[in-house]
């Protein structure tokens, strides 16, 4: 097991999770229940996949909770871009998010190499 707070990933997760819902609730209130839920979804999935990952009892397990957050880290990014195509988000915005994801995502990478 390991201690989730002193986790760099789970705690960037964590913030970029936070910016998510930051951006999102500028989003049109027609999307409620379509891409703001589901981004919301995405984003939160991420820092808690790590977590849960990291109460589990093997490197292996761990390896596979990562992956799943791996995959909504990349789900979010294609939300993110079809937000911002749709003049949701503005492009600068959408641009750190997606530095903040790619960075995520390596970090994710290096962790699961790591774990092996």
């Amino acid at each position: 097991m390991h201690n989730i707070k002193e986790l760099k990933i789970w705690q960037k997760a964590i913030d970029l999770a936070v910016k998510v819902y930051e951006i999102s609730s500028k989003f049109p209130a027609d999307e409620r229940f379509g891409l703001v839920s589901q981004t919301r979804r995405c984003a939160v999935s991420v820092p808690s996949n790590i977590s849960e990952g990291a109460g589990r009892n093997t490197k292996g397990e761990f390896r596979q909770f990562l992956g799943i957050a791996n995959g909504s880290s990349y789900e979010l990014q294609t939300q993110m871009i079809i937000a911002e195509k749709l003049g949701f988000i503005n492009e600068v915005d959408c641009e750190k998010l997606l530095d903040n994801i790619d960075e995520l995502q390596k970090m994710n990478y290096k962790l699961q190499s790591a774990l092996k």
